[in-house]
């Protein structure tokens, strides 16, 4: 036989097998790991829906308050797979999305819903794309089949449903990096969701971005994790970001493609109810899902008395302009700086608590676009002035050249200056000691830890002390 109708019969010939192959099946993985599939939608599925609910603890999936606790009202939407997805769920509600009702869904293992067909696509695409009728809170290949892979639970509400990928891998069968997170869909009536909205994307610790399959290394680069909206008619749709890496740089839903770091602990909520293609604009913070702590007690240092924290402000829709107003209950106490970049804002706020009384204040921000008509959102940010003895009379690390870097830190804080007399504690705000280290080292690992704020003490000689405030990102 002629090479070119060899390699012409290889082709239609895995062209017709790939009809039948079953995913999750050893074929099936062989030709992903190959890069030899490309058009999973035309691939026989099997989904499976086991009668399964939640056994384990009624436990927070993360820091913030959208995230709906895991208990035994949650039930399995599929058994633990690689592209797979749950048999069609009935909504007890109706759901709008740009102005089409549906009354049922699949729950796709890949990070997305959709309502038309299910999908076991790997490998997202960009939005909008008329091959895909999506919502999609982290469109990437979660491959749940490995012992601490996760898995993905749902709870339907008479007016509401939840899904929570929970601590979940990437393919091929990895679980040493794990996503976390959360997806409501509403018919506006269940305080779930804030009000107005019948979406919420809601995340925890986001860990990974891509599978080996769209060609992720260890986790990243490759093709980008899609998050959006995309309804399939190429007018309807929106992007919050494409993420492939770690850090937490974030430029807006059209330009560079981000970092996952961002998206940690954030809640982004909007409106899909009606025809208008004008979604209002989203709010993004990952500080901003409760009430911001801020300590005070220190007279001298500025730095121990104030929370920094950032806060996007998108519209979705490319070349909207946005216009916001920021007020405080409290003017003196709030300082900010914005970055614009395209359809993304980005605000560097500090609220500085010294000499201010402990109580409640308010940061009250109103975010206008110039579509069609125009949308407007408002967002309250409620700040808690907390008095902390523990500050009183701290003097700051770089009294005695000593500096502690980087602050917000992720996993190590580095110290300079250090003597080698000198122990190293990290106490919470309460007092707490948490670690210590006198082992005279040069470094302190706080991967372990959970985020918020700390104090890292310096003990020279058994009696001088320095204390600075940091942040674990």
């Amino acid at each position: 036989m002629k090479p070119f109708l060899l390699g012409f019969f290889s082709l239609f010939t895995f062209a017709v097998l790939s009809q039948s192959i079953k995913v999750d099946s050893k074929e099936y993985q062989s030709l992903k790991s190959q890069g030899l599939i490309t058009n999973q939608n035309l691939i026989n599925l099997n989904p499976v829906n086991p009668n399964i609910h939640y056994a384990g603890n009624a436990t927070k999936t993360g820091v913030c308050d959208c995230l709906i606790p895991l208990d035994t009202t949650f039930m399995l939407a599929m058994a633990p797979n690689d592209d797979l997805y749950s048999n069609s769920i009935y909504l007890p509600f109706s759901f709008s999305f740009y102005g089409a009702t549906y009354d049922s869904l699949y729950i796709n293992n890949n990070g997305n819903i959709s309502f038309t067909t299910p999908y076991n696509t790997f490998t997202a695409f960009t939005f909008p794309d008329p091959s895909f009728n999506m919502i999609a809170p982290f469109w990437a290949d979660v491959d749940t089949r490995s012992i601490n892979g996760g898995n993905v639970w749902y709870k339907l509400n008479p007016h509401s449903l939840v899904i929570v990928w929970d601590h979940v891998g990437y393919f091929n069968m990895m679980d040493d990096k794990l996503n976390t997170f959360q997806l409501i869909i509403s018919d506006g009536q269940d305080t779930i969701v804030p009000a107005g909205n019948n979406v919420s994307f809601c995340y925890g610790d986001m860990q990974w971005t891509t599978g080996a399959a769209s060609q992720g290394i260890n986790g990243f680069n490759g093709s980008p994790a899609t998050v959006g909206v995309n309804i399939g008619n190429g007018l309807d749709y929106f992007q919050v970001g494409q993420f492939d890496t770690l850090g937490t740089s974030f430029d807006g839903p059209y330009n560079t493609i981000d970092q996952v770091d961002f998206l940690d602990n954030q809640e982004i909520y909007f409106n899909l109810a009606g025809t208008t293609t004008n979604i209002p604009p989203l709010v993004m913070s990952s500080l901003i899902c409760d009430t911001i702590d801020v300590y005070t007690g220190d007279t001298l240092h500025k730095s121990l008395n104030a929370v920094d924290f950032t806060l996007g402000v998108s519209t979705p829709e490319i070349g909207q302009l946005l216009n916001t107003t920021i007020q405080c209950s409290l003017p003196s106490a709030l300082s900010y700086i914005a970055i614009p970049n395209g359809e993304f804002t980005q605000y560097n706020l500090t609220f500085n608590a010294t000499n201010v009384t402990p109580g409640m204040y308010s940061i009250e921000m109103d975010i206008t676009d110039n579509g069609v008509p125009a949308q407007t959102v408002h967002k309250s940010i409620p700040i808690r002035v907390i008095y902390d003895a523990n500050l009183s009379g701290l003097s700051s690390l770089t009294d005695a050249g000593i500096k502690v870097f980087p602050n917000p830190a992720t996993s190590i804080l580095n110290f300079e200056g250090i003597q080698s007399s000198d122990d190293i504690q990290l106490l919470d705000l309460q007092g707490k000691l948490i670690l210590s280290e006198n082992q005279h080292s040069q470094s302190l690992d706080i991967s372990m830890i959970e985020k918020g704020v700390y104090l890292v003490r310096i003990i020279r000689d058994g009696k001088h002390v320095q204390t600075i405030k940091i942040l674990k990102d």
